[in-house]
């Protein structure tokens, strides 16, 4: 049995590596400030003796003995991390100080939950994890952007000049339930929107392409990329290699739902990426072999019934 702590343990993808860890026989501590996290999330895991629900915030320091430390707290949806740009980049920056200054003391494995965000609006296609970006240093997504790709620079300077044993994963775009259903991200969005009727948002003409993993599928990579070799740090991409356009998204859910719903098209906003796709050669080479599992049209019957429950209640 292990002592890992899980910081945003309360949110989408942290609730669910909480439940995971629990289940593979592992003493978890989830901390969370319940800035984009919910009790919800986790409320079934609190009859558990190995389960400890701590509310803090990541930007101070926080104390215990633990054998492994995963890093994900940070609001990760542009509505939500755009809502306190400051909070935000902090979260990122102070929050990868204070767990790192703990691995450090108690001489923790540590894990960055970092984001395909670190690419930018790539110049490259698909994306390889040596690729350096392009990002706009000064723009509505930059807190988000910068303070990922701080805290990789954080996490690597941390291994290098104190030894600390880290590994960093770059997500991308990931769904399933425990999503929050006003966090703007666009599978949430179309799925709510289809659910109740209402017009589909299609910002830009609806061409621009993502990577849609679902949250299983995350999660065992996260987990596998914690178990590796010690020689291997990452970064490492995490995410699914086949991208699809909105619209294909927008008529996939439409479908799914049996909904009525209408496509209305807006503005694409600000540094908003056109093409987001990942080259996860690496997280085969060096995961066992770990690759996406479940297809689109499953992972989003499974969403879409967790909305439909969350919204009729």
């Amino acid at each position: 049995m292990k002592r890992i702590l899980v910081t945003g343990g309360a949110g989408f993808v942290g609730s669910h590596l909480c439940e995971r860890l629990l289940n593979e026989g592992n003493e978890v501590i989830c901390l969370d400030n319940y800035f984009t996290g919910s009790k919800k999330n986790i409320e079934h895991l609190m009859d558990n003796n190995y389960f400890e629900l701590v509310r803090h915030d990541v930007i101070n320091p926080y104390m215990v003995e633990v054998d492994e430390i995963y890093n994900l707290a940070c609001p990760a949806s542009p509505v939500h991390y755009q809502y306190n740009p400051i909070k935000t980049i902090k979260t990122s920056v102070m929050g990868a100080i204070n767990m790192l200054g703990l691995a450090k003391r108690v001489k923790a494995k540590i894990l960055q939950a970092s984001t395909s965000e670190v690419y930018g609006d790539p110049a490259i296609h698909p994306q390889p994890e040596s690729y350096w970006g392009n990002v706009n240093p000064i723009g509505l997504r930059s807190c988000y952007d910068e303070g990922k790709r701080c805290a990789e620079t954080l996490f690597m300077d941390y291994h290098i000049q104190n030894k600390v044993k880290i590994k960093i994963i770059r997500i991308f775009n990931t769904y399933g339930p425990n999503m929050n259903p006003n966090d703007g991200r666009v599978v949430s969005n179309f799925i709510v929107q289809a659910l109740k009727g209402e017009d589909i948002t299609i910002f830009g003409d609806g061409m621009q392409t993502r990577s849609f993993q679902y949250v299983d599928d995350l999660i065992e990579g996260t987990v596998r990329m914690m178990n590796s070799r010690d020689g291997f740090v990452g970064p490492v991409n995490i995410g699914n290699p086949h991208e699809f356009t909105m619209l294909e998204l927008a008529n996939k859910v439409i479908e799914l739902t049996n909904s009525n719903s209408k496509l209305v098209y807006l503005p694409l906003p600000q540094d908003d990426p056109l093409q987001r796709q990942p080259i996860i050669d690496l997280a085969k080479k060096e995961l066992n072999n770990w690759s996406p599992k479940v297809e689109l049209e499953q992972g989003l019957t499974k969403t879409i019934a967790y909305f439909d429950t969350l919204l009729k209640d």
